[in-house]
């Protein structure tokens, strides 16, 4: 589906329409969810989990490799696999980059499926 949304002149079809696309699927903006809230984020390969700590912060586990056990990470946002980046975003369709402190590079995941919030343990 090709939608005619433009949110800026200096801003290509191809940006435009992927920031609309993410409005359409939805997502979770984490500036506006609450301390604690715990997530759960289902990508096409893993099934994340994610507790919001605030500023950006979060305690995830999910990733066999990265964080398969609990741990503190920055979430930078999402992305649609190129350089442009919906900061501190977890959006459906999208991909969401997070970086773990004893990785240099960030972690980009596989397709975001589905979000829900979850209750705490």
């Amino acid at each position: 589906m090709e939608l005619n949304f433009s949110s800026s002149e200096n801003w290509s079809e191809i940006v435009s329409n992927n920031l609309a696309q993410s409005e359409i699927e939805g997502g979770v903006d984490l500036a506006q969810v609450p301390a604690e809230t715990v997530l759960e984020v289902r990508t096409r390969n893993t099934t994340y989990t994610i507790v919001n700590k605030g500023a950006g912060l979060a305690v995830i586990s999910g990733h066999p490799v990265y964080c398969p056990e609990p741990v503190l990470a920055h979430i930078k946002g999402s992305t649609w696999g190129g350089a442009m980046l919906k900061e501190n975003y977890i959006g459906r369709g999208m991909r969401l980059e997070f970086q773990v402190d004893d990785e240099e590079s960030p972690v980009l995941t596989s397709r975001i499926i589905e979000i829900e919030e979850r209750r705490a343990a």
